[in-house]
């Protein structure tokens, strides 16, 4: 295949403002700061609007404090581009959120398909026991918005442990609502 690709890693000290207790993430860090959270490699043919970047995610099985291991998350630059993810192996929860603060929670195993509608934040997360892999696609162009989830403390939900191997969702306490135009970067 022609055209390049890129291979990142974030690890444990990148994460630093993602989880709820500080603390613990802070102890975590000081600890295990070079431990790989997620690696992402990718394929990118060109940044034309009509081409597609492919690529992998593996995320590692952790938690802090019980909140599971996540990606930092994001919403297209262009943000009314879609994605797509196909689990390919493992289990995790794909977490999206939209502009009007709906939100959308989907349990993902080997060949599940989710599809993260244009204009939704998103971020993955793996509440398994081994890594949670996932082949993503979306259009060249679309860039990313990091920082959309780090201007309200985060995402409405966070995904956390249960008694034995569970889930669940809880509220972020922490949030802080997004302008209804926040969710519309360039379009």
């Amino acid at each position: 295949m022609r055209g390049g690709g890129s291979c990142y890693q974030k690890r444990l000290k990148d994460m630093a403002g993602q989880y709820a207790n500080a603390a613990v993430f802070a102890q975590m860090a000081a600890a295990s700061a070079d431990a790989v959270v997620y690696e992402v490699t990718d394929h990118r043919p060109s940044q034309r609007a009509g081409d597609l970047i492919t690529g992998v995610t593996r995320m590692s099985p952790g938690d802090v404090a019980g909140e599971y291991f996540m990606t930092r998350g994001h919403l297209h630059g262009v943000a009314d581009r879609p994605e797509m993810y196909f689990c390919l192996a493992g289990k995790g929860v794909m977490l999206m959120e939209a502009p009007d603060g709906q939100t959308r929670v989907l349990e993902m195993t080997a060949n599940t398909i989710c599809y993260v509608p244009p204009c939704w934040i998103h971020r993955s997360v793996n509440v398994g026991p081994t890594d949670f892999v996932t082949l993503f696609c979306y259009p060249a162009d679309s860039g990313q918005d990091y920082d959309i989830i780090a201007r309200s403390n985060g995402m409405r939900l966070r995904v956390m442990k249960t008694a034995g191997a569970g889930w669940e969702t809880i509220a972020n306490a922490g949030y802080q609502p997004r302008a209804q135009s926040s969710g519309r970067a360039r379009v």
